[in-house]
């Protein structure tokens, strides 16, 4: 079977339940239209983020490669982006807030490798490669914001979701998708956005998935450094942006120095931010992550992060304090003094330690679920993991003897110790029992005819993450995307435009003669007067060649265009100025 991707030192390191999301990247099916609308984005960007951007966007511009001229070629940003520890790959539009995070942990970038259609050149709500390629990838030549990024996907791929985390990111996939496909319905568009609206009302508590996502929305997508008087741009929802990227420069936009309130601040994806938040340098954003990972469950423990869990319904790991690791869909918690006494998970689970399976108890071991007691023994003022062999001996907790243990919390197990587990440090992390019963309360947990008896131990619950401890322990190749991106048959009247458009193309690479510039601009004139950034391109070859009867015909063309089309005015104005400003250089 081909690769349907190029791969290097860093992709190699990815797990196989990432590597699902890689598509390739099929650079032939960008037509010179494409080419042309990253072309013009990025002479305006590189014109106007000169002199508004973070200066690390112009540098890495130059060393990760990304070119003015073309639509970068992930194979090429690949070999460059390795020698800064990074990668690249292609995928298809979003993907899960969760597997975009944890690549970003592995040092790779996520770029959907599709490109905005001409008529939304300003903007997309569909992640694209102007986004990706020219937004993000040129930030991460400085060190310290790469390493705030990979840190950010390490903690923010273990943030708890909700199931209405998952409803929101299908409806917006789903109108990015719309959005872009040519041709959608108007009112297919409005339902799609009312639908995002009615999830955005009705979302209820916030998740921890949530809250950091607005963090990686107010600093990533849409952050600006510097003061909040003279601030400066390094999110990449603005560095691609031409619209929104002069925008947000404005009085109209309110700037809020960045602080940890920002997770609690909604965005829409759909319109431009009326707020934005200010860092004064890179390290500080680093520093409100870590302030944000100590509210999390990953950092907490406790009967409230075992509660998330199970409300989110989804995979997820708990950590004792032993350092087990219980696996699975934690469906039942019992609690005492406001703290967790039993834990249950239900259907396939598996335990490790230190992010590595436990030798024998694997999902298919625990195929039916596991529970465990939680706390330390009644009337024993030392924890079980805290005892000496001499302490287990003493308290019967050996080998071969039957004992009771009951537990401050009011579960009782009682059972024949076949043998227990411990960890590097000596301590016991498991105790395996025969003939085995737990109660709680009068309850039955589990009866000797069930088998073996696998009891975890730990005095607290540490931790409690999204997602298992050992991504080896679980089959995680299922993603399915519910809905692909749009691809519309083109018409004959688009391949022809298409086909001017690479005449143009050709001219500036030398493959075409500069004498055919006349009939080509005749042809667009009569077979498509509503298309303007052709009209622009021709312009500025027009200006090469010398003709500058040709020139001013254009250019009255191209005025009188922005008079017929008021909505694109400002970006003839824009395309006019770029070639104007060049020749005065």
């Amino acid at each position: 079977m081909t690769p349907v991707y190029e791969s290097n030192p860093v992709l190699d390191k990815l797990p196989a339940h990432l590597k699902q999301f890689i598509k390739p990247q099929n650079y032939a099916d960008y037509s010179a239209i494409n080419q042309a609308v990253w072309r013009y984005v990025m002479r305006k960007n590189v014109d106007y983020l000169s002199r508004v951007a973070h200066s690390s966007y112009l540098d890495g511009l130059k060393q990760t490669g990304i070119s003015i001229e073309s639509i970068p070629n992930m194979y090429g940003m690949n070999r460059i982006l390795q020698e800064i520890g990074w990668a690249a790959v292609a995928v298809d539009g979003f993907i899960p807030p969760a597997a975009f995070m944890e690549f970003q942990a592995y040092n790779v970038l996520v770029i959907a490798s599709d490109i905005r259609q001409l008529e939304h050149i300003e903007y997309t709500p569909a992640p694209d490669i102007i986004h990706e390629g020219a937004g993000h990838a040129p930030i991460i030549a400085n060190p310290e914001y790469a390493e705030y990024l990979r840190r950010f996907g390490e903690i923010g791929c273990k943030a708890i979701s909700s199931a209405k985390d998952y409803e929101m990111y299908e409806a917006i996939r789903h109108l990015s998708i719309i959005k872009e496909a040519p041709g959608t319905p108007a009112q297919e568009i409005e339902e799609a956005e009312h639908r995002v609206e009615e999830l955005q009302q009705s979302m209820g508590v916030p998740s921890e998935m949530a809250l950091i996502r607005n963090l990686h929305w107010w600093t990533v997508e849409y952050g600006l450094i510097g003061t909040v008087e003279h601030p400066r741009i390094y999110g990449a929802g603005l560095l691609s942006s031409i619209g929104e990227s002069a925008w947000c420069m404005t009085d109209k936009v309110e700037k809020l120095p960045y602080t940890i309130e920002a997770a609690y601040r909604e965005f829409d994806i759909t319109k431009p931010q009326p707020q934005l938040y200010v860092t004064p340098d890179f390290a500080h954003l680093s520093q409100v992550l870590e302030e944000f990972a100590n509210t999390m469950g990953l950092r907490k423990g406790g009967l409230e992060s075992v509660e998330k869990l199970i409300t989110s319904g989804a995979l997820g790991t708990v950590e004792l304090s032993t350092g087990i690791q219980i696996s699975g869909i934690f469906t039942e918690v019992k609690s005492h003094d406001g703290k967790p006494v039993y834990l249950k998970t239900t259907g396939q689970t598996a335990l490790a330690y230190r992010e590595k399976e436990l030798v024998g108890h694997g999902e298919r071991y625990h195929a039916e679920g596991f529970g465990s007691p939680v706390g330390k023994l009644k009337g024993i003022n030392l924890a079980i993991e805290d005892m000496s062999p001499r302490d287990l001996k003493a308290y019967n907790i050996y080998e071969d003897k039957t004992v009771t243990l009951e537990f401050e919390g009011g579960v009782r197990v009682t059972g024949e110790i076949i043998t227990g587990t411990r960890n590097l440090q000596g301590k016991i992390i498991l105790i395996s029992f025969r003939n085995c019963t737990v109660t709680y309360e009068g309850e039955v947990l589990f009866k000797p005819a069930w088998g073996i008896y696998d009891m975890a131990v730990g005095k607290k619950v540490v931790s409690a993450f999204s997602g298992p401890a050992d991504v080896k322990s679980f089959d995680l190749i299922t993603h399915v995307p519910s809905e692909q991106t749009i691809r519309v048959k083109k018409t004959e009247e688009e391949r022809a435009l298409e086909a001017l458009y690479q005449k143009v193309r050709d001219i500036r690479n030398g493959k075409e003669i500069t004498t055919v510039i006349p009939a080509i601009f005749e042809s667009l004139k009569k077979n498509y007067p509503n298309d303007w950034l052709l009209a622009v391109e021709l312009y500025e070859l027009v200006q090469d060649t010398g003709d500058d009867t040709l020139a001013a015909e254009i250019r009255t063309y191209l005025e009188a265009l922005g008079s017929h089309l008021p909505g694109v005015a400002h970006l003839i104005d824009g395309g006019i100025g770029l070639v104007d400003d060049n020749l005065v250089r």
